[in-house]
């Protein structure tokens, strides 16, 4: 029997709930691994007691219910299996996680949400219902979805999500002056937890204006996260990406895609080729710029579910303004920077974050001396 979750229901489905929670948090930390596929979380629970649990794995493979199903070994029988994605039941490299449910024997499926993808789609939670197992449906929804997004866009849009993260002093700005030097914002505290969540996505991307400015690694360096190895994306229109830069000169120990205009000098795309870095072109949008919705659907093309941006304010408004930017995480310094500088978003930008049915803030807290705020597209 299937059935949609009430969130006012009595506290057998308050326990589903804290349940599918710990299943989603648990799923979590397979992001920035699991490419092209979603990071999903499952656990299967026998008398109130954990007796599996399984993530999707490295590389997407795996699944977590099988993973899951294997921990929990007999004592999947008869029991409740919470997953935080509806269960996939097309045949791929490896067998339908529904049929595995199935033959499992368990009794009953907490389900978070339906997955879009077509070869899914609602086909999971038949075999289950098919099969006599309980079915519980939007358990734990939004924040799944939350987990899932970056699937969800790439089968839906064509493209991954994107984290657009910005840094400003307590006066609203990104860096100083033309001729300044480089302005450090963030403290210790806020740097680590950009470097996790560096580390939860596949992709790190900056514009050229940013990369020649900072000379970026754009690495994960957080101890216990250095074997994270997103792909580093410059925006770069006319190929200005010196070799000597340093992500040119690392560019074969990490990938590197440079991604240009269909103009780009050929002789500097040569150059760079040659020292590993890979040149991606496509058209360009208003302004002469690379189109950014061309640049993410090429990403999501080739796998990238989830793409962390430090670009400068230029790609960060244009993200805004064109619905690209689905999480934003803004970083504030307490200190001004009391003179003129480069502002760290334009008027219409911070309206549009201000704006509820635009965006709605999700997470706020203080990291060491600096404050950050999470804010998610609000549709």
């Amino acid at each position: 029997m299937s059935r949609r979750f009430d969130p006012d229901a009595p506290l057998d489905e308050r326990t589903d709930a804290a349940f599918m929670a710990a299943a989603i948090a648990y799923g979590r930390r397979g992001l920035g691994l699991t490419a092209p596929n979603p990071a999903v979380g499952c656990l299967i629970v026998r008398d109130g007691v954990i007796v599996g649990r399984g993530a999707t794995q490295q590389g997407g493979r795996p699944h977590a219910e099988t993973e899951a199903i294997r921990d929990a070994g007999e004592k999947a029988r008869g029991a409740t299996l919470y997953v935080s994605l509806e269960p996939c039941s097309h045949h791929g490299v490896t067998p339908p996680c529904a049929e595995a449910i199935v033959a499992a024997g368990l009794a009953r499926v907490v389900s978070a949400i339906e997955d879009p993808d077509r070869r899914v789609a609602g086909r999971g939670h038949a075999k289950i219902v098919e099969a006599g197992i309980g079915l519980l449906v939007g358990v734990g929804a939004r924040e799944a979805r939350r987990l899932t997004l970056g699937h969800i866009l790439r089968v839906t849009e064509g493209r991954p999500m994107t984290t657009l993260k910005l840094a400003e002093t307590a006066d609203g700005y990104a860096a100083g002056d033309a001729h300044d030097p480089r302005l450090r914002i963030t403290g210790q505290a806020a740097d680590g937890r950009v470097q996790i969540m560096r580390a939860t996505h596949d992709a790190i991307m900056v514009g050229v204006g940013t990369a020649l400015a900072d000379d970026p690694l754009l690495t994960v360096r957080a101890p216990g996260l250095t074997d994270r190895r997103p792909l580093r994306v410059v925006l770069d229109t006319r190929l200005r990406l010196p070799t000597t830069s340093r992500l040119a000169a690392t560019a074969r120990a990490w990938r590197t895609l440079v991604v240009a205009g269909p103009d780009a000098d050929a002789r500097a795309e040569g150059a760079l080729a040659e020292a590993g870095v890979e040149v991606l072109r496509v058209a360009l949008g208003a302004g002469g710029h690379i189109d950014l919705g061309l640049a993410l659907k090429a990403l999501g093309a080739r796998g990238v579910t989830r793409v962390f941006s430090e670009g400068g304010p230029r790609v960060a408004a244009e993200l805004i303004a064109r619905g690209l930017a689905d999480e934003v995480a803004v970083f504030t310094s307490p200190k001004p920077l009391a003179r003129r500088g480069v502002e760290a978003l334009d008027a219409v930008s911070r309206a549009a974050l201000a704006d509820p049915s635009r965006y709605r803030p999700f997470a706020d807290g203080v990291a060491g001396v600096d404050r950050y705020k999470h804010l998610e597209r609000s549709s």
